[in-house]
Formats: C-alpha cells, structure tokens, sequence
C-alpha cells in the first residue's frame, strides 16, 4: 500500500478540527505510512492552538498555515505542495470516518485501478431541524457527481500525486466549485474516476436557515467566477446556467404535506441565494489577482 497524506483546511473552528482529528485516530493502524497536514486558513479564534495540542502529541501530524490567500482551495494547495504522499486524501475540518475507512478507500482505489476516487458522504444531524432534514435529504450525491458531472467534493476525495504534477492544483481564485473545476480537467485530461460506495465519511447538515443559505449564496457567486475564468467551459458571465445535475432528493418522501411545503419553499429559496451570489459576484466581483492553476 503506497503512502498517503491527509490533508485537511480549516477556518475557525476549533470545535470541528478537533472532532475530525479524534476520529482520525481510529486509522492508527496506518499511522506508520500516513502524514496528516492540516491547514489553517487564517483562523482568529483559538483552532491553531487546538491544533498545536494534536500536533505535540502525534509525530504523523503537522500544522500548516495559509494567511496570504483566503479560500479552501488555496488551503488545499498548500497541503499539496507540503505532501510527501503518493496518494493524497482531503477531507473538511468538521467531518468523522469510520474505524475503516481510509483502508476501505485506498484498497478500492487499487481494485478499480484509477486515479481519482470519491467516497461515499453522508450527512448527519447536529440538530433536528427542518433545515437540517431539507440539507442532510438534498445533500451530497457523490456517484451521481461523478457519473453526470466527473468530480467528487473535496470534503471526501483521494487523488494520486502524478495526477496533480500533470493537471496542475486547484483553482484557489474560487470560491466555490473548484472541485468541480478540478474533477473535469482530471476527466478531460483522460485520468480514470472512481467511487467507493462502502468507505463512508460523515458531515454534519446545515441545521440553520442562515448557514444554508450563505452556503448556496457562496455556490453562486463561484459558478460566476468560473465563468469569469473559463468561459469556454461555463459560458460567459451574466447568463446564470439553468439548474441541472443531480439533486440529491433521492431519500424517503416528507412523512406529511406540511414538510413537503415546507421542503418545496426551501428549494426554492436556496435556488433564489445561488441566483442572489451569482448577480453579486457579477456586478461587484472582480479578477482575483492570483494564479491560474498550472501543469
């Protein structure tokens, strides 16, 4: 089994990070040909300190820092280009695998024989909340992403180190979608895609209308980004695309009509917040003077 890095941003929470290392420790097994980076993102609050605390006590785990540039993606970059692995891991900072896990991903990753693997998420509730029943129903259907769209989200991806060295990083002048980004170029560039169904990683649903909403509110405005920076690829800035692909709404029906107006609100909603970031990012946006991801 070769190698691998785990790498994992974070911003501002300290509470999630901790959760994400804890659960981590049940892949001790594999801690001999593993390093865990973790890469705060510019946080103000105490989660660099609480990193320090795991880092003091485990060899395999390392903290990076990313102040100069804001975003995940470029957080991830950062971890990519401190990766000793042959096989990086990414994972989000709030989220809990099984004892089995990583094994489960990586030795599917060598039965299907390819290079970019997405892992099966599911979502939990912090809270039992409408919203939290609506996001963990609607959330993240990762099969249906790679066989319709050709990525998987980062919160649950592994991809081969030659993979980045030829397609280059990721996008870090997005704000959103830059796994999507990624996913296709790794496509295009004729790599295969794979998923592991049975190596299942749990991340909590928005329970909170709020914290929904900034969420596609962000999702919006990055898919006017990549229109901004591909638009060959995505059409050009001020035609929002009309919604397609997979919906995640595969689960049971709401068990009243209630729920189910309610749900159809917040659809409705969330799609209004994508239309709301899009415009905003349209009219006030600019070119983020960063880089373009490079072979």
């Amino acid at each position: 089994m070769t190698g691998f890095t785990i790498v994992i941003p974070v911003y501002n929470d300290s509470t999630g990070i901790s959760e994400t290392l804890k659960s981590l420790r049940k892949q001790h097994h594999l801690s001999r040909k593993s390093e865990y980076l973790v890469v705060d993102n510019g946080s103000t609050d105490d989660t660099r300190n609480v990193i320090r605390e795991y880092v003091d006590k485990h060899d395999h785990i390392e903290l990076l820092i990313e102040d100069e540039i804001q975003g995940s993606y470029a957080a991830r970059n950062k971890g990519i280009k401190h990766a000793t692995g042959g096989v990086l891991v990414f994972l989000d900072a709030n989220e809990t695998v099984d004892e089995n896990w990583l094994e489960t991903a990586l030795k599917t990753m060598e039965e299907q024989d390819v290079d970019y693997l997405g892992c099966n998420v599911e979502l939990t509730r912090p809270k039992d909340t409408l919203v939290g029943r609506y996001n963990a129903r609607t959330g993240f259907p990762v099969k249906q992403y790679l066989e319709k769209e050709n990525y998987a989200p980062t919160c649950a991806l592994l991809v081969r180190r030659e993979v980045f060295e030829d397609v280059g990083l990721f996008d870090s002048r997005l704000i959103s979608g830059g796994d999507r980004e990624f996913g296709e170029r790794v496509h295009e560039a004729g790599y295969e895609q794979g998923y592991a169904e049975d190596a299942t990683v749990y991340h909590p649903a928005r329970t909170s209308f709020e914290s929904l909403a900034k969420k596609n509110f962000r999702v919006g405005r990055g898919f006017c980004q990549k229109q901004r920076y591909y638009p060959d690829r995505y059409g050009k800035p001020g035609i929002p695309p009309r919604p397609d692909g997979p919906s995640g709404d595969d689960g049971d029906a709401p068990d009243s009509t209630i729920t189910r107006l309610a749900f159809a609100f917040l659809s409705v909603a969330m799609l209004a917040c994508r239309g709301l970031g899009y415009y905003y990012e349209f009219l006030f946006g600019e070119e983020r003077d960063l880089p373009a991801p490079t072979r």
